[in-house]
């Protein structure tokens, strides 16, 4: 097990080392041109990748073209402006009026108009049923509407 592992590990940090240089843009490079880099991950295969981490790349110059690293949202300042500015647009919609009641007002308007059309659909599911009630003769014929319509009676046969 110890000499697989004494073989994957070097052959994994070369992959891994030629995959970044490779990859890297060539001001990020440092000492010597890409081409010796990689011939150099590729033919010395443990001290290839190591001088590779360690001393191929500039690294700081990688951060600084990212604008100094991550930046969560909350403390991105580029993406709290954004957020201010969608904003704006939606206080501009209500002619210049800045009163907060105005948002509950119209939830409470959607939420009477959404009970008033449930009400509706209620009521035109119970015209429908006592229609197909109508249809099916003078009333309730016993059939609780479960199953197949022409089942036998309970306990008589068919």
């Amino acid at each position: 097990m110890l000499r697989v592992l004494l073989l994957l590990v070097p052959l994994a940090l070369a992959v891994y080392a030629l995959v970044d240089c490779i990859s890297s843009k060539d001001d990020e490079i440092k000492h010597l041109p890409k081409l010796v880099w990689i011939l150099l991950i590729v033919l010395a295969t443990v001290v290839g990748p190591l001088a590779w981490l360690f001393a191929g790349r500039d690294r700081a110059a990688r951060r600084a073209a990212r604008g100094g690293g991550w930046v969560a949202p909350d403390d991105n300042p580029e993406f709290l402006r954004s957020l201010g500015e969608e904003r704006r647009p939606a206080s501009d919609d209500r002619d210049g009026k800045d009163d907060p009641a105005d948002g509950a007002d119209g939830e409470q308007e959607l939420l009477k108009d959404w009970e008033d059309d449930l009400r509706r659909r209620e009521e035109d599911l119970r015209q429908q049923e006592s229609r197909d009630r109508n249809d099916r003769g003078d009333g309730h014929d016993g059939d609780d509407g479960v199953g197949p319509s022409d089942a036998p009676p309970p306990g008589g046969k068919s």
